[in-house]
């Protein structure tokens, strides 16, 4: 069987994005790989073993285009509410909370903030199928 590891995003400013990571979801760095020409930066928390890898290229100073394949990270939390006047105080980049229902049933309670790329993460409140 398959167990996933980690997802990769590349990033601009490694400091802007581990500062983001770290205040958004208390992911601090697992560990860090510098290369000649690139950077590898693997963030964690104790909630789960699954990474977020960062990489930054070196002399890379243009933002990059995470075009129309990317969809979003996620991560659950067990007080949807709470997390979103917190990230909203820090004057984070989020939406408005939103119920996704079907059939008049409550499948999800989310809502979404960027990171300082434009990459989208998906808030859910644990419940369901996503505890």
């Amino acid at each position: 069987m398959a167990k996933a590891i980690h997802s990769m995003i590349r990033v601009l400013d490694e400091e802007k994005s581990r500062s983001f990571y770290k205040e958004a979801f208390g992911l601090d760095v697992a560990e860090r790989l510098d290369f000649d020409s690139f950077t590898l930066v693997y963030l964690c928390n104790s909630e789960t073993s699954f990474e977020l890898e960062l990489t930054i290229n070196k002399g890379r100073t243009e933002a990059y285009d995470i075009g129309d394949g990317y969809g979003h990270l996620a991560f659950s939390v067990d007080d949807l509410d709470a997390q979103h006047e917190r990230m909203k105080s820090k004057q984070l980049k989020i939406r408005d909370i939103v119920e996704f229902k079907r059939d008049g049933t409550l499948l999800a309670r989310f809502f979404f903030v960027e990171d300082p790329d434009g990459y989208k993460i998906e808030v859910l409140q644990r419940q369901g199928r996503y505890l």
